[in-house]
This record gives structure tokens, C-alpha cells and sequence, in this order.
């Protein structure tokens, strides 16, 4: 069984569309443990915040049969992929991880970790102990390392708040 990491995000219908992607994974992998809810402001263009998490699951699939899931729930929930890279969206589910491997045409480890704070620190907390492929540094060290470097916009709830 390989650990996956995922983010999801939305700033549209936050909270019934990160459930709506949540209950998706839940009939394609097994294990599933959610971080915290994150809430940042939209990055590269004006737009309402998103909601994140992130989410830790096992499986025996593939890698290419993961990203396959992820897009067909995308599509499913109705993510446009005529948007431009950075707009709103209904939801966004990327693979960060897939245990240890590099696979630059992929962007695994996703290079949005060391980017965004809501994309590390999810990880970080999901992942403390974790080590970064590339890096060579824990989850954890980077958030650390990112917190005191880095100016950003981020709070911090109670998971159970996507599900009031």
C-alpha cells in the first residue's frame, strides 16, 4: 500500500463542495485522515478565500489511476478546465504525494509545498515526521522554516467546521 497526500480546495460553495469531494474519495480509497480546515486568500488573481485540507489516504492504485480519480471527480463536481491556472474554483484536488517518488512531468512532490502555506501546512500536520523527497527535511522543519521566513495569510479550524 503507498501513502498519498492530497489538497483540496474551493472558494466556491466552500463547504458543500470539499464534502461533496471528500464523500468522492471515500468510494475510491481506504484510510482517509483530514487535517484541519485552512482558510487563505486567493493567490494570483482577486477572488473569494478558499477553504483547504488535506488529506491522507492508502492505496494499491497506480499513480496515472489516482490523477485519473482526482480529475473525474473534478469533473464530476464541475470543475472547468477552460479557466485560466489561477481563478475561482468549485474544487481543486491535487495529488502533492505519492510515498517517496519524484516524477517531475507529474509535479510530484508537488512543488506548490514549498509555495503555499495552505497547501505545507496541512501536510505538516497530517506529515510531521514526514521527509520532503527532494528536500530531505521533515514536514514539519519546513513549516517551521516557512512560518518564520515567509509573509502569509492563513487560519486555522476546527475540521468539524466543514460539516456544521
Amino acid at each position: 500500500m503507498s501513502l498519498l497526500h492530497f489538497n483540496i480546495g474551493s472558494n466556491q460553495d466552500r463547504r458543500k463542495n470539499i464534502r461533496l469531494a471528500l464523500d468522492s474519495l471515500e468510494s475510491s480509497f481506504t484510510e482517509i485522515t483530514m487535517s484541519s480546515l485552512f482558510e487563505s486568500p486567493s493567490e494570483g488573481f482577486v477572488g473569494s478565500k478558499f477553504y483547504n485540507i488535506g488529506v491522507n489516504v492508502e492505496t494499491d492504485k497506480n499513480i496515472n489511476d489516482v490523477v485519473n480519480i482526482l480529475h473525474d471527480i473534478e469533473n464530476t463536481l464541475g470543475r472547468d478546465r477552460n479557466l485560466p491556472k489561477f481563478s475561482s474554483r468549485i474544487i481543486d484536488l491535487d495529488l502533492v504525494l505519492y510515498d517517496d517518488v519524484i516524477d517531475d512531468k507529474l509535479n510530484i512532490p508537488r512543488r506548490d509545498i514549498l509555495k503555499y502555506a495552505f497547501v505545507l501546512a496541512p501536510l505538516a500536520e497530517l506529515n510531521p515526521n514526514g521527509i520532503h523527497p527532494q528536500e530531505r527535511i521533515s514536514y514539519l522543519d519546513l513549516w517551521k522554516e516557512f512560518q518564520s521566513s515567509k509573509e502569509f495569510d492563513l487560519n486555522q479550524y476546527n475540521i468539524d467546521k466543514l460539516f456544521d
